[in-house]
Order: C-alpha cells, then sequence, then structure tokens
C-alpha cells in the first residue's frame, strides 16, 4: 500500500454505501412522502408560522422544528426533518467550518419546500464533502478539528470525517425506512 491510504479508505467508506445503497434509494421522493408524518406529534420541515415545536429555525417559507434541550422520548422525524438535518447538521455546517462553504446554521438555512429540492441540497453538500475530505490529504486528517468541533477541538479531522460516515450512514438508512414504511401503509390502505 503507499503512504496515501487512509483518505481514501474514509473516503470510500461513505461513497460506496452513497454510490451502491443510499443515493439511489431516495430517487423518486416524492413531496407526499417528504412531508409525511407517520405518527401524531411529529416534527417536520413545515410552512413559517405552522409549527408548534419549542423552535421554528430557518431562513425561507419552511422552518424545522426542534427544541433544546430535547425532549425525551423526542418527537418522531419526518423524512423532511430527517433530510434537514442531514444537509445541514451533518454536512452544510461542517463544510462551512473546513470547507470554505458560506457559513450556515439550523436558524440561517433556507429549508427546501420540495423533495426535489431536498435531494438537491443533499447532492450538493455531499459533492462539497467528500471534495473537502479529499483535500485533506492525509496531514489534513491528522490536524486538530478546531474550535467549530467544540468538545472535539482537539481530536484529529479524521475522528469527525468517521463521525460523518455514521451519521449519514444513521440518517440516510432510516429516511430509506421510512419510504418503504410509507411505500407498504400506503398500498395496504388503498
Amino acid at each position: 500500500m503507499t503512504e496515501q491510504i487512509w483518505n481514501p479508505l474514509l473516503r470510500d467508506q461513505l461513497a460506496w454505501l452513497w454510490t451502491g445503497r443510499l443515493r439511489d434509494r431516495l430517487d423518486g421522493l416524492t413531496d407526499e412522502e417528504y412531508f409525511w408524518e407517520p405518527a401524531p406529534g411529529c416534527w417536520s420541515a413545515r410552512p413559517r408560522g405552522t409549527g408548534t415545536a419549542p423552535v421554528q429555525a430557518g431562513s425561507g417559507a419552511l422552518t424545522i422544528d426542534f427544541a433544546m434541550p430535547e425532549p425525551d422520548p423526542p418527537p418522531f422525524t419526518t423524512i423532511a426533518w430527517r433530510l434537514g438535518h442531514v444537509i445541514v447538521g451533518v454536512l452544510a455546517t461542517r463544510n462551512a467550518a473546513h470547507f470554505d462553504r458560506a457559513p450556515t446554521d439550523y436558524q440561517s438555512f433556507e429549508y427546501a419546500p420540495t423533495a426535489t429540492a431536498a435531494l438537491a441540497q443533499l447532492d450538493a453538500e455531499y459533492a462539497t464533502w467528500l471534495a473537502g475530505v479529499e483535500s485533506l490529504g492525509e496531514a489534513g486528517l491528522a490536524r486538530p478539528c478546531g474550535e467549530a468541533e467544540g468538545p472535539y477541538a482537539e481530536h484529529p479531522l479524521a475522528t469527525l470525517v468517521l463521525h460523518i460516515n455514521r451519521e449519514m450512514i444513521h440518517h440516510l438508512a432510516e429516511v430509506c425506512l421510512l419510504r418503504d414504511l410509507y411505500l407498504h401503509t400506503r398500498q395496504e390502505a388503498s
């Protein structure tokens, strides 16, 4: 093996799942699925002023529901909410902190009003993340995360890359499962 092994291995872990398992499962996501609330009291992305969560964040026509601290148990979340979390909290804020993306956070982000727009946001943030990780090379993976990562500031960026891989796999698998549940419960209801 060459000296440049860890960076491609970390990228390939996510890229293989993204390309072979996750992204294709999101194709064809409808707006009805995107906003579907399979349980009472869901958190979602909603038209401004219609949410009932303690906090509704966002700069555009939609806001995302949340609370700090999070209730126990937390409300069930829709596909729109989960994609918003992945796009903003998992990818965009990290892209801004580490890879020269314009600054953003849950409050300032403009959440997608359609499933198609959300997938375009997801694709763009994923591409920025993957290119950013590649640009780190081996030396960049070893440097500290910095203050943007709070209590993990002194941890190497490789730790953050592994965390983002886990978050992407975890939350996008949830979205795929919700799509399956939507399909199977809607067929039964027909």
